[in-house]
């Protein structure tokens, strides 16, 4: 543990099934975090600290050390909106040392809309003005998007005694989506995101109907960052589809110029191709669903298996998309030994 790690808090979870949700933590936090487990220990590392889980009695007992007292927070928010996600509908009861409650998380950032304006037929991006644009600067890629009801101010969530998030409820009750952050204009102050425009078929689509209707002015909350760090390496292969594609791009944008990278994108037709700015070399092979022989399933699955069959042990293999495709990509990578340190594998939607 690191000295400079001065900012602790401990707690105790006590769900129906300790060992199975102990279990779910490593599956789920190897894609965000150095995962280590030494029998019913398991610690979670990250460059801004660690949480420490251990397994005793039918409880999960939690230390926390982070640098900041923010990140501190951060961690017990993130770490407890996951443990009752793992638990669904069975009973959970967690507790902490220090039960503090926030009026306000400490890491919303209040942005307004700039513009909004199609890239693609399906991709409309959104351009907000961020006075404190620091914290948007690092590694972090990933922010939720908290928006008000129009016509009222926003009442911004809080924190409960547990940990988990206070929502506003009701006639204040935000529009909550997790979105890429596409771009951070440190000059201009500004963040793009970008918002996949789904067809008309039935389904809800508050967060692309806000880019749609997205005005100048509009004020909306950012939560956050957090997750998605860039890959360091070399060598990179991507791997997938249209929800990946603005962090497929921004990645593509900051790596350094003796990074070469092959990407397979999945998007509905020629239209949503997009061109992927980069001082690297990058090899594009575009999949239009759009042209599949009807019946087609898991073509971008296994068009990523194939590449990964013909890359090296030093690529570093990207893969997003839906829920099974990277499921069956993870699999694939794992029969084949490649080294969990030059992967990331996460899934950013789900088939109905």
């Amino acid at each position: 543990m690191n000295a400079a790690q001065q900012f602790k808090l401990s707690g105790v979870a006590l769900p129906k099934d300790a060992l199975g949700m102990l279990e779910e933590v490593c599956e789920h936090f190897i894609e965000h975090s150095e995962v280590q487990r030494d029998g019913d220990l398991v610690v979670l590392k990250n460059q801004d600290g660690t949480a420490g889980i251990r397994l005793e009695d039918g409880k999960l007992l939690i230390d926390l050390a982070c640098t900041t007292e923010e990140t501190l927070q951060g961690t017990r928010v993130m770490l407890a909106e996951h443990l009752f996600y793992f638990a669904g509908d069975d009973p959970l009861e967690l507790t902490w040392s220090n039960p503090t409650t926030l009026a306000r998380l400490p890491n919303i950032h209040e942005v307004t809309v700039v513009s909004a304006e199609d890239v693609t037929p399906r991709m409309r991006r959104v351009r907000f003005s961020c006075p404190d644009i620091e914290p948007f600067t690092g590694g972090d890629m990933h922010v939720r998007i908290l928006v008000p009801p129009k016509g009222r101010a926003p009442v911004w969530p809080g924190l409960q005694e547990n940990g988990r998030v206070a929502w506003p409820e009701g006639e204040d009750e935000l529009l909550v989506r997790v979105y890429t952050i596409r771009r951070v204009d440190r000059d201009r102050r500004e963040l793009w995101i970008d918002f996949l425009q789904h067809p008309a078929d039935g389904v809800a689509t508050p967060g692309a109907d806000f880019a749609r209707d997205a005005e100048p002015g509009q004020l909306v909350g950012l939560l956050g960052p957090g997750g998605g760090d860039a890959p360091s390496a070399n060598s990179i292969l991507f791997i997938g589809d249209e929800s990946a594609l603005p962090a497929i791009a921004r990645i593509a944008e900051e790596v350094p110029s003796t990074t070469r990278m092959k990407a397979i994108i999945e998007v509905a037709d020629a239209a949503e191709e997009q061109p992927l700015a980069t001082s690297g070399s990058i090899d594009i092979r575009w999949l239009h669903r759009n042209s599949y022989v009807p019946g087609s399933t898991n073509v971008l699955a296994e068009a990523g298996k194939e590449a990964i069959a013909n890359a090296d042990g030093k690529t570093f293999v990207w893969v997003a998309c839906e829920k099974e495709d990277v499921r069956s990509i993870r699999k694939f990578l794992k029969s084949r030994g490649h080294d969990r340190k030059m992967m990331y594998a996460a899934w950013y939607w789900e088939r109905n």
